[in-house]
C-alpha cells in the first residue's frame, strides 16, 4: 500500500526523526524475555509512599495486583493502608525491597523529590520497573544515572507527568510541526503555584516528632535537622505542617519549588514540540521573596534554546506565583482560559478506573459558551503560549485545550494528520510497557533530557545573573558555586545504590 506523504509532512520529515526516541517511547523495546507470557497477566506493584500523590497513584494502577506498601508517615497513609489491609506494609523501602523483592514487578515512587533518585534506583538495581513520580529527581546528576540505571536494568520507566499522555499535547506538537503558526521564537508558561509557603526566612523552634511519623526515615539522604510542626502561629494553604505533608517542596533541600511541582506538566508541550533539547543559558530574571532556604514567593526565569535542525533559537519564560492569567501582547483577553469552566477541576480527577488523562479536546462552540456565560468561573493560571511568526497556539495545564490565537481560527478548524502514536492512558501505558508492551511516553529516554533542562531553573534561582550551560560536561561554564547544586549530598548511612 502506498503511503500518501504530503509535502506539508515531507517538509516536517527531519523534526520527526527526533520526536521518538531511538528506543521508541520507553527504556527497551520489549520486555517479554523478562517472563510475560501475555499482556493480559496482572503485575505485582508495589508502592514507595501512600498518602498524598502516592494515593491517586495506587488507585491509577489498581487494576493489577498492588502487593506492597511503604510509607514513614502513618496518619498520611491510613487510608490507603486501610484499604489493603492484607498486604506487607513498611515505613523503609529498602527493607521492603529486601523482603518482598520476589513477589515485586514492578514500584510506584511517589515521596517527596529529594528521595526520588535513590528509591527508584534501588527498584531498578533489583531488575523492578518504576513509576517516578515529576520531577523525577532533584539534582540533573540524579537523573542521569537513573538513565544509565534504566537501560543497565532494562526496566520499563514512567515519570508521573500526565500531559505527555494526553491528545492535546501531541495535537500542539502536530499543529507546530505543519507549520499551522510558523517558526516559533518564543514560549511562555505561567502557573498559581507555589501554592505551599515559599520565601521564608526563620524556622520555627524543634517540637517532638509525632507517633505516627518516623523522622529520620523521612529524612533519608538529607542533612539531620530538628523536627518542627511550625507551632501555633504557623499558618499554610494546604494546611499541615511545616515541612509536612506538602509543605517540603518549597525547601532547597527537599523539593523544586514551582517549577518542580508543574513545569513538568506545563512545559510538556513546549518540550516536546520544539524538541527542546539542552538550553545554551537559564537566568532568574525577577524574584519576590527571597530566602535563605526556600524557593522565592514568586519568580521569573528565562531559558534559551539554540537553533534545532530547522527550528530557530527559541527564549521560553516561566512566570509562578501568579494570582491570575498573564496578559501577553498580542492576546485578546480571554483568550488564554484554560479549562472550561463548566468542567470538573483537573486536579480533581474522576472514580476509579483512572487512566491519567486529564482534560479535553478543545470545542470552539463550548469555549464560546463558557466564555460568555454570566456566572463563568475563573480559571486557575496555569497554561503555556507559543508565539510563531505567523500565529499563536495556547494550551492548559497538561496539553488541554490546545487551540490557535485568536480563537476565532478555531471556529472551523480541522486538526492535522496524527503523526505521533496516541496513549491508552498514563498508567495503563507504563503497565503495559511493564508486560513488554510499547515503551511508555514519559520513559526516562524522554523523561530525563527533559527534567534536566528544567532542573536548571530551579539552580538559576539561587543566583544573579545569567548561567551559561555546558550539556555535554554538565557543568555551567561561567559559575562554580552553581555547579555545587548538580548532585545532591548523601547523608552516612544513605547512599543512591
Amino acid at each position: 500500500m502506498a503511503y500518501n506523504c504530503t509535502r506539508r509532512h515531507f517538509f516536517f520529515g527531519p523534526l520527526l526523526a527526533g520526536a521518538i526516541p531511538v528506543a521508541g517511547f520507553g527504556s527497551v523495546p520489549s520486555l517479554r524475555a523478562l517472563g510475560y507470557k501475555s499482556p493480559n497477566e496482572k503485575l505485582n506493584i508495589a508502592s514507595i509512599g501512600a498518602g498524598g500523590k502516592a494515593s491517586s497513584d495506587i488507585r491509577g494502577c489498581a487494576t493489577e495486583n498492588i502487593v506492597a506498601l511503604c510509607d514513614v508517615d502513618q496518619e498520611r497513609a491510613a487510608r490507603r493502608f486501610n484499604e489493603y489491609a492484607k498486604v506487607p506494609k513498611y515505613k523503609d523501602f529498602r527493607k521492603m525491597l529486601d523482603q518482598q523483592a520476589n513477589g515485586i514487578d514492578a514500584v510506584i515512587v511517589a515521596i517527596p523529590d529529594f528521595m526520588h533518585a535513590t528509591a527508584a534506583m534501588w527498584c531498578m538495581e533489583r531488575g523492578k520497573h518504576v513509576y517516578v513520580q515529576k520531577p523525577l529527581t532533584r539534582t540533573v546528576w540524579e537523573a542521569r544515572k537513573l538513565l544509565e540505571a534504566a537501560h543497565k536494568f532494562k526496566v520499563a520507566t514512567q515519570m508521573g507527568n500526565q500531559g505527555y499522555s494526553n491528545e492535546g499535547t501531541r495535537q500542539a506538537a502536530e499543529m507546530i510541526w505543519a507549520g499551522e503558526i510558523g517558526q516559533v521564537t518564543e514560549v511562555h508558561a505561567w502557573t498559581d503555584r507555589p501554592i505551599w509557603p515559599q520565601g521564608l526566612t526563620r524556622i520555627p523552634p524543634p517540637e517532638p516528632v509525632p507517633d505516627t511519623l518516623d523522622w529520620d526515615l523521612w529524612l533519608g539522604i538529607a542533612e539531620p535537622r530538628p523536627y518542627t510542626s511550625g507551632g501555633p502561629d504557623y499558618k499554610s494553604p494546604l494546611g499541615g505542617h511545616f515541612y509536612q505533608p506538602g509543605n517540603w517542596r518549597g525547601f532547597y533541600d527537599f523539593g523544586c519549588g514551582a517549577l518542580g511541582d508543574m513545569a513538568c506538566h506545563i512545559l510538556g508541550a513546549p518540550n516536546l514540540a520544539l524538541h527542546l533539547g539542552a538550553p545554551v543559558s537559564v537566568e532568574c530574571i525577577h524574584k519576590e521573596g527571597p530566602s535563605d532556604f526556600m524557593f522565592p514567593a514568586r519568580s521569573e526565569i528565562r531559558y534559551d534554546f539554540p537553533a534545532r535542525g530547522s527550528m530557530p533559537p527559541v527564549k521560553l519564560f516561566w512566570h509562578d506565583g501568579l494570582k491570575e492569567t498573564p496578559k501577553l501582547p498580542g492576546v485578546p483577553d480571554g483568550e488564554l482560559l484554560g479549562d472550561l469552566p463548566e468542567k470538573p477541576s483537573p486536579r480533581r480527577p474522576g472514580p476509579p478506573p483512572f487512566t491519567g488523562f486529564i482534560g479535553d479536546v478543545f470545542n470552539f462552540q463550548k469555549f464560546q459558551a463558557a466564555k460568555n456565560a454570566p456566572d463563568a468561573e475563573v480559571p486557575t493560571p496555569d497554561g503555556s503560549l507559543f508565539i510563531g511568526d505567523k500565529g499563536m497556539i495556547t494550551t492548559g495545564t497538561y496539553g488541554e485545550e490546545t487551540r490557535l490565537i485568536p480563537v476565532e481560527k478555531m471556529r472551523d478548524y480541522q486538526f492535522p494528520q496524527p503523526l505521533l502514536t496516541r496513549s491508552p492512558g498514563h498508567y495503563r501505558d507504563w503497565i503495559r510497557a511493564c508486560k513488554g508492551g510499547d515503551p511508555a511516553c514519559s520513559n526516562f529516554n524522554v523523561a530525563v533530557p527533559f527534567v534536566e533542562w528544567m532542573l536548571l531553573g530551579a539552580i538559576a534561582l539561587r543566583f544573579e545573573g545569567k548561567l551559561e550551560w555546558d550539556a555535554a560536561k554538565m557543568r555551567f561554564t561561567n559559575n562554580s558555586e552553581a555547579n555545587k547544586y548538580l548532585k545532591p549530598a548523601f547523608r552516612k548511612g544513605w547512599s543512591l545504590t
